[in-house]
C-alpha cells in the first residue's frame, strides 16, 4: 500500500521537494491517499500509472493548482527546499514561478512569440530594460531548444508554429521566469514522434538547470528520461524508486504487471 513505500532509500543527492502524507479529496471522494515522496533537485522524477490513479492531482499539489479547484482540499506537507508550500506565508504567486507548470496541451498565449517568453519576466519585473528582457527571451527560446527556428520571426503569433513548436515555446515561457522546477503534464501526448523525441532531448538537457517532475502514460517515454520513477494506483503509490530498477526488476507484482501491459 501507498503508506508502507520508504521513498527516502533511493534518492542520492540533493532534495529539492518532498512530500510527506498528502490526502487529496473532490468533496468526499478521496484521490490520493497518504502520498509520501521525495524529489530529487537535478533529475527527472517520473509519475506512471493508468488513467485516473492520482498522478495529476498529485502534479498539481506541488504548485497549488488544486487551490484553484473550489472542491479539492489537499492535507499532509509539501516542502520546496525544506519551506512548507502550504503555509500561510507563502506567496502562491512566487511559488509558481519557482515551480513551473507545462501543460498536456500546448496553450501559447494569443501574442508574438516574443511577448509569449516576455510575458512572465515582465508581470515578476525581472528584466530593468528592453536589453535586459530581449536576453532573457534568447537565453528562454535558447534552452527550450527553438530559437534557431523562431529567431527570423519573433514578432509572428505563437499561435502560428507547429504543435511540437507550441510545446517548446511553453517550455521556453516556463523558464523565462528562472523557476527551480517544472511540472510536465503529459507534455508529449498531443504530439507526433519527431516532435516527442525534440522535447525528450530537450527534458534531458533541462535537468543540468532544473528540477523536473512529468506526468507520462507512455512508459517508453518514462524510461527514456527520467532517473527516478513513482507508480501510482488507486491513488497510492505502488512503488518508487530508480526508474532502471523500476522498469527491469520491480519489487511489486503490481508494478510488474502494469509495465508489462497485464492492466492499465
Amino acid at each position: 500500500m501507498g503508506q508502507q513505500v520508504d521513498n527516502h532509500i533511493n534518492i542520492s543527492g540533493r532534495i529539492r521537494m518532498q512530500a510527506k502524507n498528502i490526502d487529496v479529496f473532490y468533496g468526499d471522494k478521496q484521490a490520493l491517499n497518504k502520498i509520501n515522496l521525495d524529489i530529487a533537485a537535478n533529475q527527472v522524477t517520473a509519475l506512471i500509472g493508468p488513467s485516473g490513479c492520482g498522478k495529476s492531482t498529485f502534479l498539481r499539489c506541488l504548485n497549488r493548482m488544486n487551490d484553484t479547484i473550489d472542491s479539492c482540499k489537499v492535507k499532509g506537507d509539501v516542502t520546496l527546499d525544506q519551506r512548507d508550500i502550504y503555509s500561510r506565508d507563502m506567496d502562491v504567486v512566487e511559488l509558481r514561478a519557482r515551480v513551473g507548470m507545462v501543460f498536456q496541451k500546448p496553450n501559447p498565449f494569443p501574442k508574438s512569440i516574443f511577448d509569449n517568453v516576455a510575458y512572465g519576466p515582465r508581470i515578476h519585473g525581472l528584466a530593468h530594460n528592453r536589453q535586459e528582457l530581449d536576453k532573457i527571451v534568447d537565453l528562454s527560446l535558447k534552452r527550450a531548444g527553438l530559437y534557431d527556428e523562431v529567431s527570423e520571426r519573433l514578432n509572428t503569433p505563437g499561435t502560428s508554429l507547429s504543435g511540437g513548436q507550441q510545446q517548446r515555446l511553453c517550455i521556453a515561457r516556463a523558464i523565462a521566469i528562472s523557476p527551480e522546477v517544472i511540472l510536465m503534464d503529459e507534455p508529449c501526448s498531443a504530439l507526433d514522434p519527431i516532435a516527442t523525441a525534440k522535447v525528450e532531448e530537450l527534458i534531458d538537457e533541462l535537468k543540468e538547470h532544473y528540477t523536473i517532475v512529468i506526468v507520462t502514460h507512455n512508459m517508453q517515454q518514462a524510461a527514456r528520461v527520467s532517473q527516478y520513477t513513482a507508480f501510482f494506483h488507486l491513488g497510492e503509490i505502488v512503488e518508487f524508486g530508480e526508474t532502471e530498477k523500476i522498469f527491469t526488476n520491480p519489487a511489486e507484482k503490481r508494478t510488474q504487471d502494469y509495465i508489462t501491459g497485464r492492466f492499465g
